[in-house]
């Protein structure tokens, strides 16, 4: 019985903690939702005219910042009705409870030099 008790003792204290085995949170709606309020104010897209099917939303990085918080950047591509593309990038803070922990700062991308002439969010390496 001992010898039960001790393999399971060691077993436990060999798993890696929870934290590591927890995932970051998948918040891209909100900086996606966000970026468009964003470009709607700026002038730069009219919202009825975003083809919704063909917004792509790559998640650049997730750090973690803190206990449940994460700072986020994404990468997200917004198509209209007629073809025009508006590329953004994200940056917000998340958590697993909680997509909306911080305002989300929009950075549109204007023009792309270099790399890949396929978008990050146009992921070239999928079969």
């Amino acid at each position: 019985m001992r010898a039960a008790l001790t393999m399971v003792m060691a077993a436990i204290f060999a798993m890696p903690p929870a934290a590591a085995l927890a995932k970051t949170p998948d918040c891209a709606s909100w900086p996606t939702n966000m970026a468009l309020v964003h470009l709607k104010n700026a002038g730069l897209i009219d919202i009825p005219s975003v083809n919704e099917t063909q917004t792509k939303a790559v998640r650049l990085a997730s750090e973690k910042i803190g206990k449940d918080r994460y700072q986020q950047v994404y990468d997200i591509t917004f198509r209209t009705r007629d073809g025009t593309t508006i590329e953004v990038i994200t940056n917000s803070q998340a958590s697993s409870e909680e997509c909306s922990m911080s305002a989300v700062d929009v950075y549109v991308v204007s023009k792309k030099i270099g790399g890949s002439a396929a978008l990050p969010s146009e992921d070239t390496t999928k079969k």
